[in-house]
């Protein structure tokens, strides 16, 4: 179980607007953008079966799988990034906050929750995945 500020998740509330800001602008840009890129592939994919013929049915559906692998690598980011504002961490976690080099002009900048640390495994997760698919695309663009 995650505490905010010694809260439970179902029981927080932001302070001010500044740290409702935050925390919108997080789940926006970290949670919202994997959600985002499926449905734009899921738009694509269902473009491509109403409008194409027979023959792109396979690039349609391989579109469909990308989409539906992103809606399952966005719900495990949104996992991932309940730990954001979390009271507690681990020690591997605090070691690396330490090391995080201070950007520079917000040395006396109000900080909410842990420092941001990319989610780089999620990332090449991603990557992996819309390269197979986009191989995959090639195959089938050769094929026609």
């Amino acid at each position: 179980m995650h505490l905010y500020r010694g809260h439970r998740a179902s029981s927080f509330s932001a302070i001010d607007n500044i740290e409702l800001n935050e925390l919108r602008a997080r789940q926006r840009t970290f949670d919202g953008a994997y959600r985002r890129t499926a449905l734009a592939c899921l738009g694509y994919a269902l473009t491509v079966l109403r409008l194409f013929d027979v023959r792109f049915y396979k690039i349609g559906i391989l579109y469909l799988v990308l989409a539906a692998l992103l809606f399952v690598l966005s719900h495990i980011r949104a996992r991932h990034s309940r730990h954001d504002f979390a009271d507690r961490s681990s020690e591997k976690l605090r070691t690396l906050y330490k090391q995080a080099i201070p950007t520079i002009g917000q040395e006396d900048a109000r900080e909410f929750g842990r420092p941001f640390i990319t989610a780089g495994f999620d990332v090449v997760l991603i990557t992996a995945v819309v390269c197979a698919v986009e191989v995959a695309m090639l195959a089938l663009i050769v094929e026609l």
